[in-house]
């Protein structure tokens, strides 16, 4: 009997994963990880109520469990590249990271030395091996397949996970929680930052990094209002800019279009303009889950976790950068954020950071 070690957040899809290992036959040991200790504007620390979900959960289903502490290596892998990015003027994704450096990394390496003989998770996303390699494939569910937030695993942590909820949509999963009596089968599902949650985004923001307030000028040098600080914002960004409506401009729609760090300048547009707008990109330090195809070939693309695939055709460098060049243009395409290659049929290639645009 092939031991598994499920790593159970306290959500409904993790919940699942370990039922239907366990149905299946697996010896099945469920770990909750605590990687960021805080409690919220109420005093409570929701990886506490997050655990009393995962107890009830494995005494449900009749597992043991156990609770491990990642969050020095989260502060140091994770929590520390999030906050640098954030001050350089970019736009980080911290799942990506989080699945990496935490999710497949410290968690796969203590479940290892349980003696499991591999790990699981409640992600939306598909393995398949063939000839021994392992590929990484959208799940069934479109609407939630995850696979762009594992566009940076190796293929030894890939070989070692076991994607249960492959083939099974939101909606099924709820049903089963809820015919297995299982006490979160409508807990709704976690936003926010990996392990950090819902929160105002910008006053959690500004414990770390100083506020420094600057000018939000057009695109002509005019001064146009007062910023925050340059790192709030993102590219396309229209809410909360706070500009309304202003003499000789067409209408209130503004868009952040550019930031200038250095000079903590935020640069804004009435309306859409080209200057939003990319037709190429490089990525850096590109990571291969399955090998590279070719060092030039067409495939689909995301910039964004919601974003539909968008074709485009690559050439990789002799850096290890990957220059993107697409079909269509596209709408702001915001450094920090990742690129992720897709095949026609949903294989994932692997992504990188998006560090330039044109």
């Amino acid at each position: 009997m092939a031991t598994v070690v499920v790593g159970l957040s306290g959500g409904v899809d993790s919940a699942v994963t370990a039922l239907l290992l366990k149905q299946q036959g697996y010896d099945v040991i469920g770990m909750f990880m605590v990687n960021w200790e805080e409690t919220d504007s109420h005093g409570i620390c929701s990886a506490e109520s997050d655990f009393e979900d995962v107890k009830r959960v494995a005494n449900a289903i009749g597992i043991p469990y156990y609770t491990v502490n990642y969050s020095k290596e989260y502060w140091d892998k994770v929590f520390e590249y999030f906050l640098s990015s954030y001050k350089a003027g970019r736009t980080p994704n911290p799942d990506v990271l989080c699945n990496r450096e935490i999710k497949f990394g410290p968690f796969l390496t203590q479940a290892m030395q349980l003696g499991a003989d591999c790990i699981a998770t409640g992600h939306y996303a598909k393995k398949v091996v063939r000839d021994g390699v392992s590929y990484l494939y959208k799940a069934s569910d479109l609407n939630k397949d995850q696979t762009y937030f594992l566009n940076q695993l190796s293929q030894e942590q890939l070989s070692k996970v076991i994607f249960p909820l492959a083939d099974i949509d939101k909606p099924t999963v709820r049903k089963i929680a809820e015919e297995n009596n299982l006490v979160n089968a409508k807990k709704k599902d976690s936003t926010g930052i990996c392990f950090i949650g819902e929160r105002n985004f910008r006053k959690f923001l500004k414990e770390y990094i100083p506020m420094q307030k600057g000018k939000i000028m057009d695109l002509d040098g005019n001064v146009l209002g007062e910023h925050d600080g340059v790192m709030y914002y993102t590219i396309g960004q229209r809410r909360g800019l706070n500009l309304g409506g202003k003499d000789g401009y067409e209408s209130d729609r503004w868009f952040v279009v550019n930031k200038d760090v250095k000079n903590n300048v935020l640069y804004v547009n009435c309306g859409e303009c080209p200057e939003m707008f990319s037709t190429e990109l490089v990525a850096s330090s590109f990571n291969w889950i399955s090998g590279k195809p070719s060092d030039e070939f067409d495939c689909l693309v995301k910039c964004r976790y919601r974003q539909p695939d968008q074709e485009a055709h690559i050439n990789v460098l002799k850096n290890s950068d990957v220059h993107i060049t697409f079909k269509e243009q596209q709408r702001a395409v915001t450094l920090g954020q990742f690129a992720v290659l897709y095949a026609e049929d949903g294989m994932c290639y692997g992504g990188g950071e998006i560090i330039e645009t044109h």
